[in-house]
């Protein structure tokens, strides 16, 4: 998985962290969550706050 590949990494973030609100979750808490996913394989410079941020929205929506 890469960084863009957002609904996967929220898929992911949902079955790894099921009793975690994902409204409440810090950003560098969540960058450490995907960089530590299995299947995550992508370069920690490429990430930024507009990447967090859909991958944020992607889990909410996931975890509804």
């Amino acid at each position: 998985m890469k960084w863009t590949d957002t609904l996967d990494i929220a898929i992911e973030l949902v079955e790894q962290h099921p009793d975690i609100d994902p409204k409440t979750v810090r950003f560098t808490d969540l960058r450490d969550w995907v960089m530590g996913l299995p299947d995550f394989d992508d370069d920690p410079g490429h990430c930024g706050e507009k990447i967090l941020e859909a991958i944020q929205m992607a889990w909410i929506d996931e975890a509804e």
